[in-house]
């Protein structure tokens, strides 16, 4: 059996996640479908059957997010925040303006004399050139003793705001003018940038940080680099659905935090243009209204969401949350998921349930074979697995197919378990010291990684039996009796 290894060391482990489940077939045609057609998905089955690794896997065929969404300052009304959606080309035109308004690094002997004297490299008493000082280094004078006047920047006010230059002296940046081509005049803004440095300014850099600035102030909740997955599984309502965070000093001008710096995105929103996943959907209850309302809408507002708190003054409206709703659960809780949420998914996705177990084929085997080496890669601290260790994994594999779901020539596909004998045995492994896993670590780990139910069958006789002697349960009253005191 396999004779095309001796160790999941030689497993070739698929690049594409979607390729790395196995055993669900329908489910994955149906996960590309929804990637592809932008339709939401329910999967449904037992734990541990690959529910969250499927969902995960969507997020690899997802196109990259096009959108960054901003929060911005509102002069007029500074609890209304707003909304500003900017594209990834839009993005990097700024990216372009930015560049042009920071200008040009030059040297002080790439520049015009008196621009050297001012800024304070040239002196303007024996012409010496040096790093940035008030006395010549040669002569001993004041460099600019020479100088009768000093050129103010009218346009200081601009620069020093997007750049956050600081303060500058009169020395610290000269402006002049030229002529150009066409025989126009221009201006032209010379700044000293430390010791040895001038960054040089024309009008192209001055209207862009004009413009910058013109743009106002902003706060980044959903960045254009971003992961689109989000797994809000367990999620609270701020968590799920945003926040404004309380200011003590109510957004005081001086002191408070302004409004729109304290918006918090939830978990709709930063799955915008991505994958919202949600496992054990029915534990959310009546969260998953909002679910649905997000979903219908594809935008939902953020407010603040404690009466209590100064953010309870604060909504952005209509924040964009244009997601795929994945959600999850076990057989028996779909009767729990809200009525019209399910109809949601049906009217614009799928319903899947997933397999428990898949035939017992060669092909199925290898399928176990590099599921076995990709949890070793996953795991990290455990050694492969040698061909008679795996052989063992696929064995304990038909056995669990047999008594748990009375399925004959089949392989479980209740991995997650299988995953937890692969870990103890790679555990006993690497404590015996071992290259590689062996059978003797799986077999013990097959045999010491029982379930609490059966271990406390083994040693009582029963799980009844078992549980009767855990002194926090109430025994039945007839059996005490007074003859066992």
């Amino acid at each position: 059996m396999f004779p095309y290894i001796e160790t999941t060391k030689e497993v070739l482990i698929p690049e594409n996640p979607l390729e790395r489940v196995i055993g669900q077939d329908k489910a994955i045609e149906r996960a590309k479908l929804a990637v592809k057609q932008r339709r939401h998905l329910l999967l449904v089955g037992p734990p541990g059957i690959g529910k969250s690794m499927l969902a995960k896997s969507m997020a690899y065929h997802l196109l990259k997010p096009r959108e960054q969404i901003s929060i911005c300052h509102n002069p007029k009304n500074p609890n209304r925040p707003i909304v500003e959606i900017v594209t990834a080309d839009e993005i990097n035109n700024e990216k372009k303006a930015i560049e042009i308004a920071q200008g040009r690094i030059a040297d002080p002997v790439d520049v015009p004399t008196y621009v050297a004297e001012e800024l304070g490299f040239r002196c303007s008493n024996c012409g010496f050139l040096s790093n940035f000082s008030v006395i010549c280094q040669r002569c001993g004078a004041n460099k600019q003793s020479k100088i009768k006047s000093r050129r103010l920047s009218l346009f200081g006010d601009v620069i020093t705001e997007v750049f956050e230059i600081g303060h500058r002296d009169l020395e610290s940046e000269v402006k002049t003018t030229y002529i150009d081509k066409g025989g126009v005049e221009k201006t032209i803004i010379y700044q000293r940038i430390g010791n040895n440095k001038i960054r040089v300014l024309n009008e192209d850099s001055i209207n862009a940080a004009r413009e910058l600035k013109d743009k106002g102030l902003r706060n980044i909740i959903v960045p254009l680099k971003r992961n689109n997955f989000i797994h809000a599984t367990g999620a609270s309502e701020t968590e799920l659905l945003g926040d404004v965070r309380h200011d003590p000093y109510g957004s005081h001008p001086e002191i408070g935090t302004p409004a729109y710096l304290r918006v918090v995105p939830g978990a709709i929103h930063e799955a915008h243009e991505g994958i919202l996943f949600i496992d054990e959907l029915p534990q959310l209850e009546n969260l998953q209204n909002f679910i649905l309302t997000a979903m219908q809408e594809k935008k939902f507002s953020i407010v603040g969401r404690n009466p209590q708190s100064a953010g309870a003054s604060v909504k952005v409206n209509n924040v964009p949350c244009d997601f795929l709703f994945v959600g999850a659960c076990n057989i028996r809780e779909v009767s729990t998921i809200l009525p019209p949420l399910r109809s949601r998914i049906l009217g614009n996705g799928y319903e899947v349930l997933l397999n428990t177990v898949m035939p017992d084929t060669e092909e199925n085997r290898k399928k176990l074979v590099q599921f076995v080496a990709q949890e070793i890669q996953l795991d990290g601290r455990i050694p492969h697995a040698t061909k008679d260790a795996v052989i063992e994994i696929i064995n304990e594999a038909e056995k669990r197919a047999r008594i748990i779901d009375d399925a004959r020539n089949s392989l479980t596909l209740r991995l997650r378990d299988i995953g937890g004998i692969l870990r103890m045995g790679g555990d006993f492994a690497v404590f015996e010291g071992a290259e590689f896993i062996e059978k003797k670590h799986i077999k013990k780990s097959i045999n010491e990684s029982k379930p609490i139910e059966y271990q406390l069958q083994e040693r009582y006789g029963s799980l009844w039996k078992g549980l009767e002697k855990d002194s926090g349960t109430n025994l039945n009253q007839d059996r005490i009796d007074g003859s066992y005191l």
